[in-house]
């Protein structure tokens, strides 16, 4: 017999280990694809209403467990303790939200000649769902939710790194009452779990969170099998502060945009646009606000900012500012045990520079000045990703040119919002393909079916 694959769980504040997982390899991959295809057959013919129900019922548990999730998340993956109850309050909103959804599938009635024409929204089968490190507990949410409400079954596979929120979600469905092999976590290895979701047959959907480089290899090795995917790739999103906006609110809130979850968010305003004019302004206004971030202890309730999810991270973040880097200023990191890296602001850079171009996804922006809207739009669109992004203006028909302007799937005029349950979200470019959350989620998990019932003797 083989030894099994132990991979041991890290507190990135710590670098203590938490526990060990066990990963899954092939065999076990098909096995538990196996169960979630035998128990689709009988979670599909679930009556609407009775899947309504046990959503619920999964929601009011996660719901009471907020607390121990949170607690998870922050040992886990380094979240501070206000973001870890948010995104247990999310996770729970998600899959509350989407309980609404089995008995609202409506098909249409399409008029026809000779007989009666309607249309059915069928479950497609078995999804696979790829979770990043980043957000492990509400991303694996926002798939998990859609997908069983229209009637399939899915398997998780978390990120290495970050698997103890999604195990414990997969107690709580059980524990809700939903069905054994409806929901399965099975911790695993990208090149082994993950490609054995694109390559199993019986896997008929895969839904991947993480870089643009594997869900470019994920959307070829799909494309062998004519299988649906939904992509939530990369990001490199634009802050355009124009000299009308209210710049101390655009200065203070700047920080909280790209730094929260120490910059590990594809959503991200990694890159600051402000008009030359008021570019000097900016910089004065936005100095205290990056050097007050708190660092530190992420279960400390004060705390704004935890540590990188790990050491080679790190390093990767830290290849991004080099000895010769123009570091306006930054903020403060605790020394000692933790996986630390202070908020930075390089200030002057150059558009070509790869603090400016590529994707850090650490607590890194750079700021450059533009000379006009058409300027700014320029710069905004000059990258591969359109994922999110920020206009702060107090012109109204600059707002709404600006943001038609921008190619981004996720825009926010005067606040840096990006995810809404109720609302679609997703990227242009190479950010990504297809829409989470929302009513389009739906669309993603279903496949239309169309009866005609011919009328004529």
């Amino acid at each position: 017999m083989t030894e099994p694959d132990l991979f041991e769980v890290v507190n990135p504040a710590t670098e203590e280990v938490i526990t060990t997982v066990e990963l899954a390899g092939l065999a076990e991959t098909d096995a538990a694809v196996a169960r979630a295809r035998a128990a689709f057959d009988t979670w599909r013919r679930v009556a609407p209403a009775d899947r309504a129900r046990l959503l619920r019922a999964f929601a009011a548990a996660v719901d009471a467990d907020r607390e121990h999730l949170a607690a998870l998340e922050v040992a886990n993956a380094g979240h501070t303790i206000g973001n870890a109850r948010w995104e247990a309050g999310n996770a729970r909103d998600v899959i509350e939200y989407y309980a609404a959804a089995p008995e609202r599938l409506f098909g249409r009635q399409i008029p026809v000649a000779g007989g009666i024409d309607v249309t059915f929204q069928e479950p497609i089968g078995v999804v696979g769902v790829i979770v990043p490190w980043n957000f492990p507990m509400p991303i694996a949410a926002w798939a998990l939710a859609p997908a069983l409400a229209a009637g399939n079954t899915v398997i998780v596979k978390p990120a290495e790194l970050t698997p103890l929120t999604a195990l414990r979600l997969a107690e709580l469905a059980l524990e809700a009452g939903i069905p054994d092999g409806v929901l399965q976590v099975l911790p695993g290895r990208g090149p082994v779990v993950g490609q054995r979701f694109v390559t199993h047959p019986d896997v008929r959907k895969v839904v991947f969170t993480g870089s643009t480089r594997v869900g470019k290899e994920i959307m070829a090795g799909c494309a062998a099998q004519v299988k649906p995917v939904t992509l939530e790739l990369g990001g490199k999103s634009a802050n355009i502060v124009f000299a009308d906006a209210d710049l101390a609110k655009a200065a203070a809130t700047a920080p909280y945009a790209v730094f929260d979850n120490a910059g590990q968010d594809c959503c991200a305003r990694s890159r600051i646009l402000v008009e030359a004019s008021v570019f000097d302004d900016f910089l004065a206004l936005l100095e205290p606000a990056v050097r007050g971030v708190r660092v530190g202890d992420p279960s400390d309730e004060k705390t704004e900012m935890g540590p990188l999810i790990s050491a080679a991270h790190r390093e990767r973040v830290s290849s991004y500012v080099p000895d010769a880097s123009a570091v306006a200023f930054r903020g403060s990191a605790p020394d000692g045990p933790g996986f630390w890296y202070p908020p930075t602001v390089l200030a002057p850079v150059r558009q070509e520079d790869r603090a400016f171009t590529e994707e850090i996804f650490g607590p890194v922006v750079a700021v450059v000045p533009f000379r006009d809207e058409q300027d700014a739009l320029r710069i905004a669109n000059a990258t591969e990703y359109g994922l999110s992004g920020s206009i702060w203006t107090r012109d109204l028909g600059r707002a709404l040119r600006v943001s038609r302007g921008v190619e981004a799937g996720n825009l926010s005029v005067n606040s840096h919002s990006s995810v809404r349950y109720t609302t679609p979200f997703g990227g242009f470019k190479q950010s990504g393909l297809g829409r989470e959350l929302g009513p389009d989620a739906l669309d993603a998990f279903t496949q239309t079916k169309n009866v005609f019932i011919s009328t004529e003797e």
